[in-house]
């Protein structure tokens, strides 16, 4: 499933529930691909940011914010859209090299599915708390951008047929990140993303009063529930269909 240059992936004729994007729109999509992964590798470098990598100025400490309260050895798992934004981008980029991967492409696929649909259900869930702290049209971009990666995600079906072992590579990040960010945190105290009302504790971890932390725990174990059914179901279907391509 490699990209020629004039011509894209067949479409499986996958249900509606598997592949909701109309095919114009998936073929545009796949045609500007290199516009769609410069645009996401410009919205890695800002999530880091927003994060709190701030190399720029250097009159300024190079990490701030978030990751200058939690423990260097998790930076890794706590800025998890700006990684999710970054796996899509390569996902992308390698398809049009002909070199698709297969675990990046399920790593794009879960990525985009559970950050594009967590980021919203916590800026609605909590929209009080953010917008006391958050301008308004940051507050919307934030909304409006993760869903657009809900879109990057069904991108992937048509140059990839999610191989058991790429989902199961999926899985054990996201799942892992579910582990760390809510329950079995590795050092100090859980590692997701802040949310209003969290605080940082006399030994200078982040608090995390039950109400909002079950809240966003739920969204995230579900949301990686799904993306696991989502992309199993895809691979299933294509099996009936007869249309994966030969490995």
């Amino acid at each position: 499933r490699s990209a020629g240059r004039s011509s894209l992936p067949d479409r499986d004729p996958l249900p509606r529930w598997l592949a909701p994007l109309p095919r114009r729109l998936e073929e545009f999509g796949l045609r500007v691909a290199w516009v769609i992964v410069a645009i996401n590798a410009v919205g890695t470098l800002f999530g880091f940011w927003y994060y709190g990598l701030t190399p720029i100025p250097l009159s300024t400490p190079v990490i701030t914010g978030q990751l200058s309260l939690e423990p260097a050895v998790m930076w890794p798992l706590v800025p998890d859209s700006p990684t999710a934004t970054l796996f899509i981008a390569l996902s992308l980029a390698l398809w049009k090299l002909g070199r698709s991967t297969e675990w990046v492409n399920a790593l794009a696929f879960f990525g985009c599915w559970k950050l594009g649909l967590w980021t919203p259900f916590v800026l609605l869930a909590f929209a009080d708390g953010f917008l006391a702290g958050t301008p308004l049209p940051m507050y919307l971009f934030l909304f409006f951008s993760h869903l657009a990666m809900v879109v990057q995600a069904f991108l992937v079906h048509r140059y990839s047929d999610f191989p058991v072992g790429a989902v199961a590579v999926a899985v054990l990040w996201y799942g892992g990140n579910d582990l760390v960010d809510y329950f079995v945190p590795l050092v100090g105290t859980p590692h997701h993303t802040l949310i209003p009302g969290q605080a940082v504790n006399a030994a200078g971890y982040f608090t995390h009063p039950p109400a909002i932390h079950n809240l966003a725990a739920g969204g995230a174990v579900l949301l990686t529930l799904t993306a696991t059914f989502l992309a199993l179901a895809t691979r299933v279907k294509k099996l009936e269909l007869g249309g994966l391509s030969e490995r």
